[in-house]
C-alpha cells in the first residue's frame, strides 16, 4: 500500500504561482511514475504532468505547457508541481498519483493506481 500526501494547495491571484509537494511513503514501488491530476467542479478528472521514475521523462497536458514544471527529489518519493501563470480556469483539487507502469503507460492510460487526498487550489481574478 502507497500513500500520497499533498501539500502546498490555497489561494491565489491570478498571475501568480503555487508549488505543490507531494510525499509517498509505505510499499513505494522500484520504480514508479509519479503525477499530478486535477478535478474542478463538474468536469472530469484530467492528468495534469507526470514524470518517470528517473525524472528523465515528463509530460504535461497541453493547457499547463509552458507554465507547469514537475520535478522529482532525489530520495524519488517525493515530487513537486510548480504552478506558475495561475488562471482561474486553474482552480481545482489537485490530486498526487503514482503507478508501477512506466510514464506512456500512465499518460495513455490517464490514470494511476494510487492517489493521494488531494489539495485545493483557489484562483481568484
Amino acid at each position: 500500500q502507497v500513500q500520497l500526501v499533498e501539500s502546498g494547495g490555497g489561494l491565489v491571484q491570478a498571475g501568480g504561482s503555487l508549488r505543490l509537494s507531494c510525499a509517498a511513503s509505505g510499499r513505494t514501488f522500484s520504480s514508479s511514475t509519479m503525477g499530478w491530476f486535477r478535478q474542478a467542479p463538474g468536469k472530469e478528472r484530467e492528468i495534469v504532468a507526470a514524470i518517470s521514475w528517473s525524472g528523465g521523462n515528463t509530460y504535461y497536458a497541453d493547457s499547463v505547457k509552458g507554465r507547469f514544471t514537475i520535478s522529482r527529489g532525489s530520495a524519488k518519493n517525493t515530487v513537486y508541481l510548480q504552478m506558475n501563470s495561475l488562471n482561474p480556469e486553474d482552480t481545482a483539487v489537485y490530486y498526487c498519483a503514482a503507478d508501477g507502469n512506466n510514464i506512456r503507460v500512465v499518460v495513455a492510460a490517464r490514470s494511476m493506481g494510487s492517489w493521494g487526498q488531494g489539495t485545493q487550489v483557489t484562483v481568484s481574478s
